[in-house]
């Protein structure tokens, strides 16, 4: 840590079930989730900067820097505001890349969250959730910080009370294209539009699972070793399978089976984002 120096969370989230219901004019897919916030989380560690530059020194290291969603946020709220402060940007990653727990959507949020305090911006968090938008569809839930119902492409929120859960995440060790699975012609895209209470009474599903398993063998292998022991589902476009625990003994237990050749992580379901909390508490390191 250095003189200045703040650490933020950026958690990762699940889809509790995902229907494609439709494909737009301009390719884009309108869909229904249920984004559930845990809280395996990656940091970011911010130093502000008087000269106005972004810099990101630690992060990824398949990520050159100007790819990364981290260095894109901070520039565009810079853009936005108009601030001549900078900003030194460090990533600390835990939560597995190419596994549909959203991380490098997170890592943006909480930068343009944290940057937003850090820089005295005073932006508003709608004005943010649109400033987010054109860095990824689901940067807007982590930067509105709570679980939500998702419909359109992932833009229009309703927040949710979820109840709480613990839940076993197994990364199979292998990534997955987002891009790869929806421009796959045996995606299902037609699923009927299901209402929140409907989703509660009677459950869903996730309609890129088939297509994941087709072209993910590993997916499939821990998809059926999970479904041995309870309900597994994929998050979002995989390559991440969860199953969801009623208690934290429960789900060690569980995780404790696990093979070694997969990563797997025990999470606690959030309804408020941790970055939510530190902002309302205030500044600390």
């Amino acid at each position: 840590m250095t003189a200045g120096e703040t650490h933020w969370p950026a958690p990762a989230k699940l889809n509790l079930f995902l229907h494609v219901t439709g494909r737009r004019a301009d390719g884009y897919h309108e869909l229904q989730t249920l984004f559930q916030l845990i809280d395996l989380c990656d940091t970011v560690a911010i130093s502000v900067r008087e000269d106005g530059q972004i810099e990101r020194p630690v992060g990824p290291p398949d990520v050159p820097c100007e790819a990364d969603l981290t260095v894109q946020a901070a520039r565009a709220l810079q853009n936005a505001t108009g601030t001549r402060l900078g900003a030194s940007l460090q990533v600390r990653k835990r939560i597995p890349q190419g596994g549909g727990l959203g991380g490098g959507s997170s890592d943006a949020a909480t930068t343009l969250l944290a940057l937003n305090e850090l820089w005295n911006c005073g932006l508003s968090l709608s004005e943010l959730a649109s400033l987010s938008r054109p860095l990824g569809a689901d940067v807007p839930v982590f930067v509105q910080g709570s679980s939500a119902w998702a419909e359109g492409i992932g833009e229009r929120l309703t927040p949710v009370t979820l109840p709480g859960k613990w839940y076993v995440v197994i990364y199979p060790g292998v990534a997955v294209s987002t891009r790869g699975v929806f421009q796959s012609p045996e995606l299902t895209r037609n699923s009927p539009l299901i209402t929140i209470r409907a989703f509660f009474e009677s459950g869903g599903r996730n309609d890129c699972e088939p297509v994941v398993r087709s072209r993910a063998p590993q997916v499939a292998e821990a998809l059926e070793w999970l479904a041995r022991f309870a309900p597994a589902r994929l998050t979002g476009t995989g390559s991440c399978v969860f199953s969801a625990c009623g208690s934290a003994s429960d789900a060690e237990r569980l995780a404790a089976r696990v093979p070694d050749r997969w990563m797997s992580f025990v999470a606690r379901g959030l309804n408020t984002s941790p970055v939510h909390e530190r902002l309302k508490h205030g500044r600390q390191t």
